[in-house]
This record gives C-alpha cells, sequence and structure tokens, in this order.
C-alpha cells in the first residue's frame, strides 16, 4: 500500500509504481483542510496515472467533538491541541487504512529532518504489524526534482512559490531560502520535530541504519 500526500516524493513513486504495472492499492488523507492545489493534482493524478485514490477522512463525530472542544483554528494555541488535531484529521484515518496491510510504502527522505535521518529504508513497525519502506529515503531534494523533470511528473504548483511540504493548508507556509524543508510545517511551534504522528521512530531497521 502507498499512502500519498500528493508530495515531490509521492508522485514519483506514483510514476514509478505506474511504469513498472504494479498493483499496489493507493491511499490518501483526506482531512479536509487541503490546498485547492492539492485536490486539483489529485485528479489529475488519477487522470495521468489511470488509477484511483481511495480517501480515508476523520470520523464524523471525533471531527464535530474536535471542533466543539478546541474550535476550528485553536491548534495555533498549544502544541497539544495541535496534536490532538491531527490525531482526529490523520493519524486515526491513517490506522484505519493500515489495518490489515502488510507492507506500507512511504515518501520520507532523510534529508528532509534530523528527526527522519534517524529512519531507514525499510523497517519492521511492531505497533502496525507490517514493514515500511521508504524507497527514496538516500535520495536528496535535487535528484527528485531532477526526476520529476525528466518525467514530465505532475506536482503540486505550490513547490513553484516556495512550499517545500505541503500538508494542510492552516499549518503549512512557504520557506525562504536555505530554512530546512520542513520549517513551513507548524512553524509558530518551537519545537525542532515537526511532525504530525504519522512517522514514529522505526521498531528496528532492516537495512543496518538506526
Amino acid at each position: 500500500m502507498l499512502t500519498t500526500s500528493f508530495g515531490l516524493e509521492d508522485q514519483v513513486i506514483l510514476h514509478l509504481l505506474s511504469e513498472s504495472g504494479s498493483d499496489i492499492e493507493l491511499v490518501t488523507l483526506d482531512t479536509g483542510r487541503l490546498f485547492p492545489e492539492t485536490y486539483a493534482l489529485w485528479a489529475e493524478s488519477e487522470r495521468r496515472y489511470g488509477c484511483r485514490v481511495r480517501a480515508f477522512s476523520p470520523r464524523q463525530d471525533d471531527l464535530e467533538a474536535l471542533v466543539e472542544r478546541q474550535g476550528i483554528n485553536c491548534f495555533y494555541q498549544s502544541r497539544a491541541a495541535r496534536i490532538a488535531c491531527c490525531h482526529v484529521r490523520k493519524v486515526e484515518p491513517l490506522d484505519r487504512a493500515l489495518a490489515g496491510a502488510k507492507a506500507w510504502i512511504a515518501g520520507l527522505r532523510a534529508e528532509q529532518s534530523a528527526y527522519r535521518r534517524d529512519m531507514a529504508l525499510v523497517t519492521a513497525e511492531a505497533d502496525r504489524g507490517l514493514i515500511k519502506l521508504n524507497p527514496l529515503f538516500d535520495w536528496t531534494r535535487e535528484q527528485v526534482l531532477s526526476f520529476v523533470a525528466a518525467n514530465d511528473i505532475p506536482v503540486n504548483p505550490l513547490h513553484a512559490k516556495g512550499f517545500a511540504s505541503i500538508g494542510c493548508a492552516p499549518c503549512t507556509r512557504a520557506i525562504a531560502p536555505g530554512e530546512p524543508e520542513r520549517a513551513g510545517r507548524w512553524w509558530w511551534e518551537s519545537e525542532g520535530k515537526t511532525e504530525c504522528g504519522l512517522h514514529t521512530g522505526p521498531s528496528s531497521s532492516l537495512n543496518g541504519s538506526s
């Protein structure tokens, strides 16, 4: 199973899977707060590759309870509130998507952040009972961009406007030259670990990395 947020890496992996004729389930998390450009790329990718990307959305009861408790944008007020929002909109839907899966393909790269450098190409996720593969783990951003250009892969137009990592619209901004790739995610938090809880540290590495 490939989980995609339609980022650069996800688009490269989708292209490679399509070129190889692999029959792998494609899944995305529709948080309800994605950029319009992301929804447009979703549709364009399905047309280009002749596929369907299955959407997993937040449970309505959980979402209504979250907004009633915190307000629509209260995730700006504390890390705890932001983590609660990510859990309802992303983590719980991902858990449902991966239920029963034996393998999970994701677009993580070591270069994206110090936290992700501690992951690996292949890991065993004991909590989920599956193997996780990050096929572009050792690629640089320049290599990804070169592959995209060489193969005319459709990408989010926000990348051309300085958005390096694209998630929910309220939680994503463009980055300045020299900033880390994930500096535009949850930028109001002082902690350096800019993650939402989807990608935890590996239970064990299967390729010798720590």
